[in-house]
């Protein structure tokens, strides 16, 4: 179990493909599950009202808030560290609880947070105590002597290895555990329930470098979040992918009666197809989007809240739900959109946004305030969300950590940021848009707000009949330089899946995973430091028409260059990850060129032409990677078409 959020079945691995083949998503494993328990290897308490003190011989484990004892230095919090071994690596459906017993019953609440720093039980006082992880895994509340309380610890766990775990609490009154010292084998206890794989897991993703584990890239202060489009799921209607309700309505110009005719069809990429599934098809295909979403090394999503009634607001239900079913610890931070809820009132929006919130799943601080970061905050005034804020609180006793996501944030930051807890905006899409994004999180920063960067691939909109040019992939690494170089709190990817802006990063029939998979590259670089290139690997990105080519299909309505984007241009680019320097041949409509591409990340355009696009890495003469691009490019498209093709060596 590498990391058990990679060992995606073969149906997942199978919506990289870029084809439409139909395949259906993995059933739940039919074996029954396994239990297995682990004692604490150490546990001890530190005291801030003892600083120097050791309790590493106590029997009991305290914990407590910073009034305990009636003074205002008195927190303790306790440490438990677990060695696990024999899990298997393919192993599935893993549950991971930390079990402790009580030595007294108090109405507290105490949360747990992985153990950032190291530590050991003879050695460790307050003064020496090691650092902790911004947020809690769980928390639980109400504590009986004797009883055992149980804390969801699964979204630190991966597998075989030594994890530590911190206890802590707010409440002036103690609460007592059981330590490994205490008579009768009652210390903590690591459960760890899973059932066996099929052996036909993917352990590691094919990439130029090794993805950290779950747990080390959450363990960051720095989030990655995906905004999540609800009118576009896996699919619409569970058919099959060569007439499903995406093929028949949205890819064909005269889909949905001719209602998209004019621009030649609403849509021009798609999520990849699969066979028709039985049971809960729209639940199980957002548990496969949550999985896709964790392989990728995601924190979790954002998730477009357009209506509190309709179809949209079932599929943000649903989500919800098939977070927590999958992995609790990948959060889904609401984002009610002032467009679509523009005739809601705050007593309404609020009871919603309330009943989400009461999953395990749904982003919260680590003092517990629900986070909230509205799409187009300004829809409403600072003053609007202001009452409904209170609302929230004193009707569902929920504090709110509001996260303003801007279409315009330098008009709209004053207003909002004496109600704010930190700032966000949509951004542009194009490298032009992009060229000082550190600006923004500096000011934001200067007014104490955490800043929200937005991370985006390209956006072309038929139906708006507009495009931003995003320079293959020059946008993306763009965007992510200025997340990177400006120090930003938290990253939103715009879009995971909105298919009609063509923003997705989501895995897709025209670029399988191959945008994730650069992207890993880049989150791992904002949250750890950039990894070690340990694999060669070539990427291609290229349209499918020169911008200025005319469809054969009569459309009436072309997509035209958005003011102050970009200049357009006809380019395909290799973007290449080499642990040595080499040469690259790239192939395009039959003619050859090379070029000498140094070790690391580097990227080259050339120009685009009709025909077939390739490119092969070479070093001594051999070949070390080559991709092949399954698009050819033709002067004469059907549809106007200006989505970036993507295709990757490794996949």
């Amino acid at each position: 179990m590498v990391n058990r959020y990679r060992t995606l079945l073969t149906a997942v691995t199978a919506l990289a493909t870029l084809g439409t083949a139909a395949v259906a998503p993995s059933q739940a494993s039919a074996v029954a599950p396994v239990t297995t328990t682990f004692a604490a290897a150490e546990d001890v308490f530190v005291s801030q009202a003892e600083p120097a003190k050791s309790f590493a011989t106590a029997t009991w484990l305290s914990v407590c808030g910073s009034g305990c004892g009636s003074t205002t230095a008195g927190q303790r919090a306790a440490l438990v560290r677990f060695k696990v071994a024999g899990i298997p690596e393919d192993a599935e459906d893993v549950q991971v609880t930390l079990d402790v017993i009580s030595a007294r019953t108090t109405d507290t609440t105490v949360s747990v947070r992985p153990v950032t720093g190291d530590w050991t039980e003879a050695a460790t006082t307050w003064n020496t105590r090691p650092g902790l992880g911004e947020a809690a895994l769980d928390s639980h509340t109400g504590f009986t002597t004797g009883a055992t309380a149980k804390l969801d610890v699964s979204a630190a766990v991966e597998g075989d290895g030594t994890y530590a775990f911190a206890l802590t609490g707010t409440s002036d009154t103690a609460t007592v555990l059981m330590s490994s010292r205490e008579t009768g084998d009652r210390g903590p206890k690591l459960t760890i329930t899973y059932t066996e794989g099929t052996g036909e897991e993917q352990t590691d993703g094919p990439l130029p470098f090794t993805l950290p584990g779950t747990a080390a890239l959450r363990a960051s202060g720095k989030k990655v979040f995906a905004h999540y489009f609800t009118p576009y799921p896996i699919s619409l209607d569970n058919a099959a992918p060569e007439n499903d309700y995406y093929a028949r309505n949205y890819l064909k110009p005269e889909g949905e009666s001719g209602k998209h005719a004019a621009y030649g069809g609403l849509l021009r990429d798609r999520p990849p197809g699969r066979s028709p599934i039985t049971g809960d098809y729209a639940l199980a295909d957002l548990k496969t989007e949550v999985k896709q979403a964790i392989a990728a090394g995601l924190d979790g999503f954002t998730v477009d809240i357009l209506s509190v009634t309709s179809a949209h607001w079932t599929r943000v239900q649903n989500l919800v739900k098939a977070a927590e079913a999958v992995d609790p610890g990948f959060k889904i931070v609401l984002m009610p959109d002032t467009n679509g809820l523009a005739s809601v009132d705050s007593a309404t929006l609020a009871a919603a946004m309330a009943k989400l919130a009461a999953s395990k799943s749904v982003y919260r601080l680590a003092d517990d305030r629900l986070v909230v970061a509205p799409f187009k905050a300004e829809g409403r005034t600072a003053a609007w969300w202001s009452s409904w804020m209170k609302t929230m609180e004193s009707t569902h006793g929920i504090k709110v950590a509001l996260v303003p996501c801007f279409l315009d944030f330098n008009k709209n930051r004053e207003a909002f940021a004496s109600i704010s807890y930190g700032f966000a905006n949509w951004g542009g899409r194009n490298p032009a848009a992009n060229a000082n994004l550190t600006a923004n999180i500096t000011t934001a920063h200067g007014m104490g707000k955490i800043w929200m960067q937005p991370v985006s691939i390209q956006d072309e909109r038929p139906n708006q009949g507009i495009f931003d040019e995003a320079g293959n992939t020059e946008n993306l690494r763009a965007s992510w330089k200025g997340a990177i170089d400006g120090k930003a709190d938290w990253v939103q990817l715009t879009t995971w899946n909105d298919y009609s802006e063509n923003t997705q990063f989501a895995p897709s029939r025209n670029a399988g995973w191959t945008y994730l998979d650069i992207n890993a590259y880049y989150l791992t670089c904002y949250k750890l430091g950039c990894p070690k290139i340990t694999n060669d690997s070539a990427y291609l990105t290229h349209r499918i028409q020169p911008v200025a080519a005319v469809p054969s299909y009569a459309q009436t309505k072309l997509m035209k260059l958005r003011s102050g984007s970009t200049a357009a241009r006809d380019t395909v680019e290799v973007l290449s990850m080499l642990t040595a320097a080499a040469k690259v041949s790239v192939t395009i409509g039959g003619t050859t060129q090379t070029y000498d591409a140094p070790a690391g990340v580097s990227a080259r355009t050339f120009p685009l032409k009709a025909g077939a696009v390739s490119a092969t890495v070479s070093r001594s003469s051999a070949a070390v990677a080559k991709v092949v691009s399954p698009y050819p490019v033709t002067a004469t498209p059907y549809v106007q078409d200006l989505h970036y093709r993507a295709a990757s060596s490794e996949r």
